[in-house]
């Protein structure tokens, strides 16, 4: 077991038994104010000794665990000598006086600010800054309190109560020592200040000379937990201003206690949970309007007590009024202030969206630029955007290529929609990532909509070109059945019959007619043949009977439903070529064992639909029979349709306008 987390064992187990002797004490009729006060303190302090065992258990070498454990700790012996000396001055007899308490008391209280000193000198690492003189930090850090205690338990001058009869533990020196140890001790004052200085101090010295940014949001993290310490000076402002007293510094330190073990923890193990930077600029922010109100309360009432000749509270608070409706839109001037020092990266971001917009508008700036513009505010070369093509899942970059998209990457919405996703670097926040995506969501649905334009654009051009080759290869194919059927028939019954002609005389006529005829039935047949390749002859009687026809070749168990309604020529030809293409496709393809055939006119449209149980995967390719199809139903107006994943079957469907 390494030494931090053994030391943080034994403290904890110390708070323990101290929570145990204060129970005892409680029983020894003690006031109802003062059971509040003891659970109070022992259940804030809880709170630190836990997390500062979590910190040991997850990182046993880390001191800073240790010294949490000790904030605790030292918070609870705190409320165990007060219930002590209320005891001691309330119950007299029920508990001896402790002598060695009623020394070291006066000077213990430079204690408390062992742990927090100790914490800024050390974190996040447990390491003290490379240099002697933060060793000599560090040392006095200890040695200044120790002294102090010693040098005010040495001063002859009883004891305050309850303890004014109590012997001096440490003896009291001659009256000649003892004016030369009083103003060392006064001394130690301003040195325990300076040392307090130098540990903030060394906080910035270590943010500055941080490249990582992991190290830099550990940082803040802190910073952010202490910065309760000047809050609490703002509460004991108030409440002199209010209260004529220092009653409501206890909330400030109870948020304290609480406040920093807490940045600290998260700190060290979820420096990531939420935006630092924000929770920082926001607090900086109000914590600075604060001041600035009680500044002005303070005045209002020394103007009204001079004016007046008295203090007049209500005419303050309506001065204070009036300052905060003042102040109100000047916090926004201020914000930006402040996100400029400890927010630059939301404040650049959000720059770069609305110089992007104005540039946009003014036409001398592309949307598609959104992706760089971020990184270079961001100073992250790992954000990304990705755009959601409109009625499509498939998210795709700028330049339409395919993106692929992190599980936690910020989705982009824009009246309700989800139109694409932000996806972070390492240095960037899913909470700045947040309001990203919402202030960049008109840049995004612009670009996707420009994408989904283009690409509208140049399947309309690989449409006309596929229907020109497609119109090409069918020319040569009649030509060519033409000239090696029908052609080749008609030549040969002609030569046969001039030959015939000739030899008249000689020649079996009857045969020669019966081969003729034989022939001309042949050609008949093949002219019929090519003919239903460009129309189906079935389609006289109309789509529903060409359909019936068509289903009746099909090998497979097919269900259908058509409507009976008289259609344009045009429309029946295409929807019966739909059909037929999409049936072939089941037939060859998908290994189904039923498909579904459904025709319907609703609403100005007719929908053809064909689904199967088969193996799924149909996809639109180049140069396949569903893309023919797709251009086919596009020359007519129509979309075409094709869904369904492998395993699932596919769902052919095309939309044809019909008008009514």
């Amino acid at each position: 077991m390494t030494l931090p987390r053994l030391v943080a064992y034994a403290m904890a187990v110390m708070a323990v038994v101290l929570v145990a002797v204060g129970g005892w004490l409680l029983t020894l009729g003690v006031a109802a104010g003062q059971i509040v006060y003891f659970a109070s303190a022992c259940l804030l302090a809880a709170a630190s000794v836990a997390l500062g065992m979590l910190i040991v258990t997850k990182r046993p070498t880390n001191v800073i665990g240790t010294l949490l454990t000790l904030f605790g700790l030292l918070a609870i012996w705190v409320a165990l000598t007060d219930v002590y000396a209320y005891v001691v001055a309330h119950r007299p007899g029920r508990l001896p006086v402790s002598s060695l308490l009623a020394t070291v008391g006066p000077g213990s209280w430079m204690l408390n600010y062992l742990p927090a000193a100790l914490l800024m000198l050390l974190f996040p690492d447990g390491r003290l800054l490379p240099g002697r003189r933060w060793r000599v930090v560090a040392a006095g850090l200890v040695l200044v309190p120790l002294a102090f205690i010693v040098l005010t338990g040495l001063d002859p001058a009883p004891f305050p109560p309850p303890f004014a009869d109590a012997e001096h533990a440490f003896g009291t020196p001659p009256p000649s020592v003892a004016r030369v140890l009083e103003p060392i001790a006064v001394a130690l004052l301003p040195g325990l200040l300076a040392l307090l200085v130098a540990s903030a101090v060394a906080m910035v010295v270590r943010y500055r000379r941080a490249t990582d940014p992991v190290r830099r949001a550990q940082l803040k993290w802190f910073a952010l937990g202490a910065f309760f310490l000047p809050a609490t000076l703002l509460l004991c402002w108030l409440s002199y201003l209010l209260l004529d007293g220092p009653d409501l510094v206890v909330l400030g330190l109870a948020a304290t206690l609480i406040a920093i073990p807490t940045a600290t923890t998260i700190g060290i193990l979820r420096h990531d949970l939420y935006d630092v930077d924000k929770a920082l600029s926001a607090t900086v922010t109000y914590g600075l309007v604060t001041a600035a109100l009680l500044a002005f309360y303070t005045a209002a009432m020394f103007v009204a007590g001079l004016a007046a000749g008295r203090s007049s509270p209500v005419a303050a608070a309506g001065a204070t009024a009036v300052c905060a409706l003042a102040l109100s839109p000047l916090r926004v001037r201020l914000q930006r202030q402040v996100d400029r020092r400890f927010y630059p990266a939301r404040r650049a971001a959000l720059a770069a969206i609305d110089d992007l917009s104005a540039r946009m508008h003014a036409g001398e700036a592309a949307p598609e630029r959104l992706e760089d513009a971020l990184r270079q505010a961001l100073r992250d070369p790992q954000v990304r955007v990705g755009y959601r093509m409109p009625g499509t899942d498939e998210l795709v970059t700028a330049s339409g290529t395919s993106f692929e998209a992190a599980d936690d990457a910020t989705v982009i919405r824009l009246g309700g929609q989800q139109i694409g996703v932000l996806v972070r670097g390492e240095s960037t926040t899913r909470e700045l990532m947040r309001e990203l995506a919402e202030a960049c969501a008109l840049l995004v649905e612009v670009v996707r909509l420009r994408l989904q334009l283009r690409r509208a654009l140049l399947d309309v051009e690989a449409s006309r070109a596929r229907l020109l080759r497609a119109g090409y290869a069918e020319r040569l194919r009649l030509e060519r059945d033409l000239h090696d059927g029908a052609q080749q028939r008609l030549v040969s019954l002609g030569m046969a019959l001039r030959l015939a002609q000739r030899r008249l005389p000689e020649t079996d006529v009857a045969g020669v007619l019966d081969q003729a005829v034989a022939e001309l039935g042949t050609a008949v047949a093949e002219l019929r043949e090519i003919a239903h390749g460009l129309r189906p002859s079935s389609l006289d009687d109309g789509l529903a009977n060409a359909l019936t026809m068509l289903v009746r070749r099909v090998p497979l168990s097919v269900t259908l439903d058509v409507c009976r309604e008289p259609l344009p020529e045009d429309l029946a030809t295409t929807a019966y070529y739909v059909a037929s293409e999409a049936l072939a496709n089941v037939v060859k393809h998908s290994r189904a064992s039923a498909v579904h055939l459904r025709v319907s006119r609703a609403n100005g449209d007719l929908t053809v639909l064909v689904r199967d149980d088969g193996v799924g995967g149909a996809r639109v390719r180049p140069g396949g029979g569903l893309a023919g199809l797709s251009d086919r139903v596009a020359a007519a107006g129509g979309a075409l349709r094709v869904a369904g994943r492998s395993g699932d079957g596919t769902l052919v469907e095309a939309v044809l306008p019909c008008g009514s």
